[in-house]
């Protein structure tokens, strides 16, 4: 049974995972530019390598938080759906939950492009 308690708390979940990915593609671009200012300036080999070791885990975080995202969303989108069948569609958690599915799509639309 669904409740207005745990639409809050999924839509929070939707929106923690869409901070934690663009915290992530930040991280891969500030990493990357920081191995190619290593590379340009001929750092240490050791270093260099452990660079690109960092910039590889950064890189593997956000196939991993879309994949989290996409599950986030189903669970809002299904609790949403349920709530709705038992007439609960008023309040503001409503409207954060829906707001929250379409900046998510939105985003899913413009990586899928």
């Amino acid at each position: 049974m669904a409740t207005v308690r745990n639409l809050k708390i999924k839509t929070s979940t939707c929106k923690r995972i869409l901070k934690e990915l663009h915290s992530y593609e930040k991280e891969v671009e500030r990493e990357a530019a920081k191995t190619a200012d290593m590379k340009e300036k001929g750092a240490d080999p050791y270093d260099l390598k452990q660079q690109e070791n960092v910039l590889a885990e950064s890189r593997m975080m956000v196939p991993d938080c879309h994949k989290r995202l996409e599950a986030s969303l189903a669970d809002l989108k299904a609790t949403l759906a349920e709530l709705e069948e038992a007439n609960e569609k008023e309040g503001p958690e409503f409207e954060d939950a829906r707001s929250t599915i379409i900046e998510v799509e939105k985003l899913f639309q413009t990586t899928e492009a």
